[in-house]
């Protein structure tokens, strides 16, 4: 499809037909001699006098060029363009940290699958949250890993199949054996702040409790809600447990709290996925859809037939009166 972008230009291919009706005809005298004998001069060399003024006419080779280079150069001015299809783009509009636990009790062999067999809490988690982010399709996701301290195990990415791959590659003990789950919320909030869009969304999960962060959870938590970070805390393992072997439940629930998210709890594979089910839902894929058509300028394609045309012209009458001559 072609466009013009100024189509109002095209009211000045009126303006040499204005000109010619409206404007006088450019007249010029010149000197002249004056023959007392001149009908004499004329029978003796027999020719036929003629009226003293000059009108240049015009050919019709000349009419109809100077008319299609008109119409061309006006057609230039108003900028046509070729307008393709519409194009859809789509980019995310919010930001998925994902923060796990790999503190030396998610060593534990203690979650059923659903064939009933016991599985390691980290493979279990690998499962299910692998899943999880093949979902979000849209979303920018990162990863961290926090133990004894905390990890960038990816960056932003729409890349879901990178952070899926390094997930996979994630072992217990890698970050150490303890829980620094404040460390990991400060970490967590110090990556956001390279994001620019508004949305942005913390998922950690833990099975113990921590045990040495530089700020406690529930002040990193505070400080993640004044920077418009949502938490979604996920607790699992053994709240029953000693140590850091127990998951601190109520820690979790004040995070995810103060941060104005949501907690929840599973001790099994399923129980887990249907938490990461809920959480999908609850915080659906978000994209920015923009569409726009590519446009391809046509100028200089008729300034470029205006030239050749022109020069084709003055070819044309530059023949022509070599042959006049000639004969």
């Amino acid at each position: 499809m072609i466009e013009f972008t100024h189509p109002l230009v095209f009211l000045m291919l009126s303006l040499p037909l204005a000109v010619y009706l409206l404007v006088p005809p450019h007249r010029e005298q010149v000197a002249a001699m004056r023959f007392p004998f001149f009908r004499r001069v004329t029978e003796v060399v027999q020719l036929e006098p003629k009226s003293g003024s000059v009108i240049f006419n015009r050919t019709t080779v000349q009419n109809i060029s100077a008319i299609i280079i008109w119409c061309l150069v006006v057609a230039a001015l108003a900028q046509p363009e070729r307008v393709g299809e519409p194009i859809v783009q789509e980019k995310a509009a919010r930001d998925v940290m994902l923060a796990i636990d790999i503190s030396g009790s998610m060593d534990q062999n203690d979650f059923l699958n659903t064939e009933g067999e016991r599985l390691q809490r980290l493979d279990a988690v690998k499962n299910v949250v692998s899943e999880f982010i093949s979902a979000r399709d849209g979303d920018r996701i990162a990863l961290i890993v926090f133990g004894t301290k905390a990890f960038v195990q990816a960056p932003f990415t729409e890349d879901l199949s990178s952070v899926r791959s390094l997930l996979d590659q994630t072992e217990v003990g890698m970050a150490g054996p303890h829980t620094v789950i404040g460390d990991a919320i400060g970490l967590a909030i110090k990556t956001f702040q390279a994001s620019k869009i508004d949305e942005k969304l913390l998922i950690l999960l833990s099975d113990g409790a921590d045990t040495g962060s530089r700020m406690t959870p529930i002040n990193a938590a505070s400080i993640a809600a004044r920077e418009g970070i949502e938490i979604i805390s996920v607790g699992v393992g053994d709240p029953d447990g000693s140590g850091e072997q127990r998951v601190d439940v109520a820690a979790l629930e004040d995070i995810a709290s103060a941060a104005n998210g949501s907690f929840y709890f599973a001790d099994d594979q399923d129980a887990l996925s249907e938490i990461y089910v809920r959480i999908d839902a609850q915080t659906p894929r978000e994209v920015e859809t923009t569409s726009y058509r590519p446009r391809d300028t046509l100028a200089h394609y008729l300034l470029g037939t205006a030239l050749v045309l022109g020069l084709l012209t003055l070819g044309v009458l530059q023949v022509s009166n070599h042959r006049r001559k000639s004969a």
